[in-house]
């Protein structure tokens, strides 16, 4: 079919979770390069680097930590941008295929945990970074311009979210450039400060080296894998006939180059007396013509981070709530995260609530991506997309409805993996009962991965699942029986793998 025009930036996005229609597919990889980059390359990313040196590491191996973290998280990354071109839906809707679509509300849970923390992250840090700017310059506001700050950012995120999926790309298109320029920029700001033989406090947040290096490894693998559940978002307007290794290729880079925030913030955070004060921090000792250049990266950082992490889980929201649309689902969602902006910021630790949220996007996350990539291997990248909207619709029956909705072969396997990685944790806020088996080491991860690995295909030959859910060319590694689809269901059209 012919591809459409995309549409204009200032016209309200009328899409939501329903299948793309195949000439919207107007994007290319690189737009996906740009959106994943752009989402990242923000000061929520940068403050994510500086927590290696606040757990008292070294520059030496916070670096090494990070390098780990970033190309560890992104392997785990690249392979959730394939299901979206094919099913022409967001990731949360498209895991219904093998969670079941009643069951794929487990995905739609993980993006809410996620966003709600990361558009948290970028308010906050954004804000805090506006204030500590505004000091600098002379401008003293206290509380109330903090306050103010959270609103100015969040009303921003808000009204880029509302217009959708062309507006978003269109910041992004100005934050990959822009927040890049800035960050160099600091080169000259804080080069001369800075000592890249930075031995950290030796006061390890966790007690030891090892343990305290895989801490840090575990949350700055937070960053790539919480785009797991969005990159359906954006890869839906890429053409299924696009090639597998350019899809791969584009989250995979984006995440390499997150390395320039993540580098930014791990310099900093050396130079700043307290990196649990960070953003305070460095305002002070930031020269003064390197304020507004500051002001203008949480500027667009902000807008960045917060609008990739709202608009994924307000257009899935709206599909758990059917009397919502998109632009009612991304304001209920993100007033719920501004409210814990505002709580996290005058009542509690948020650094310590960021580490917490962080670690259980990795341990929640990683499971539920690594079935899915299981899933689309086994079925060849086959999938009935009308049969995904089953539960979106309020109709019941198709392909992917197995027993009530849920497909109980991959709904044990995440509560098994999710349980094995939460009770190997070992985090400061999060220590499962054999979080020490390992002398402290945080073995979580592996353990998560690894059950999920061996539970999903085990959980196959067990209990094969119908031939109708593979398509033609049948599955591939994996049995399947003999079984119609639920006669309920209309025919519909499949997306495969060129």
């Amino acid at each position: 079919m012919p591809q459409s025009q995309p549409a204009p930036v200032t016209e309200v996005e009328s899409h939501g979770v329903a299948p793309i229609p195949v000439p919207d597919q107007t994007s290319r990889p690189f737009d996906l390069f740009r959106l994943t980059f752009g989402g990242a390359n923000t000061f929520a990313t940068i403050i994510l680097g500086t927590l290696p040196i606040a757990y008292g590491l070294g520059f030496t191996a916070a670096l090494a930590a990070t390098l780990v973290g970033v190309v560890l998280g992104a392997l785990i990354l690249s392979p959730m941008a394939l299901f979206g071109p094919r099913t022409r839906t967001n990731n949360a809707v498209s895991s219904g295929a093998h969670f079941g679509v009643v069951g794929r509300s487990l995905g739609s849970l993980l993006s809410l945990l996620t966003a709600v923390t990361f558009f948290s992250i970028s308010v906050w840090v954004s804000g805090d970074a506006i204030v500590g700017a505004a000091a600098r310059l002379g401008l003293h506001g206290g509380d109330t311009l903090r306050a103010a700050a959270y609103g100015v950012i969040a009303v921003a995120v808000f009204v880029v979210c509302v217009y959708g999926y062309q507006f978003m790309l269109l910041i992004n298109k100005v934050a990959v450039v822009a927040g890049s320029a800035l960050m160099l920029l600091g080169v000259f700001a804080y080069g001369g400060s800075f000592d890249p033989s930075f031995a950290g406090s030796g006061d390890y947040l966790l007690g030891g080296f090892w343990p305290t290096w895989v801490l840090a490894v575990l949350t700055i693998m937070a960053n790539p894998v919480s785009f797991g559940g969005f990159l359906g978002d954006w890869s839906r307007y890429i053409p299924a006939t696009t090639s597998t290794r350019r899809m791969l290729a584009a989250p995979f880079l984006a995440q390499v180059c997150t390395l320039l925030p993540f580098g930014f913030g791990l310099a900093t955070a050396t130079l700043v007396a307290d990196p649990n004060q960070y953003v305070s921090g460095l305002s002070e000792l930031s020269p003064l013509w390197y304020a507004l250049p500051l002001l203008l990266v949480a500027l667009v950082g902000g807008l960045s981070t917060g609008t990739t992490a709202l608009y994924g889980t307000g257009l899935d929201f709206s599909s758990l709530v059917p009397r919502l649309n998109r632009v009612q689902g991304t304001v209920v969602v993100g007033s719920l995260a501004l409210a814990l902006v505002f709580v996290g910021t005058f009542l509690f630790d948020f650094v310590e609530t960021i580490n917490a949220f962080a670690i259980l996007i990795v341990l929640l996350t990683s499971p539920w991506m690594v079935i899915l990539m299981l899933g689309y291997l086994f079925r060849r990248g086959f999938y009935l997309v009308e049969d995904l909207q089953v539960f979106n619709e309020g109709r019941r029956g198709g392909a992917y409805w197995f027993r009530s909705g849920v497909n109980w072969r991959a709904m044990a396997a995440w509560l098994l993996a999710a349980s094995a990685g939460l009770l190997f944790a070992n985090t400061p806020l999060l220590v499962g009962p054999l979080g020490n088996l390992a002398a402290g080491i945080d073995l979580s991860l592996p353990a998560a991965l690894v059950t999920a690995a061996v539970a999903y295909p085990a959980a196959l030959f067990l209990s094969p699942e119908p031939r109708s859910v593979f398509g033609p060319e049948g599955p591939r590694l994996v049995p399947a029986r003999e079984e119609a689809a639920d006669p309920t269901s209309p025919e519909a059209p499949a997306a495969q793998v060129r």
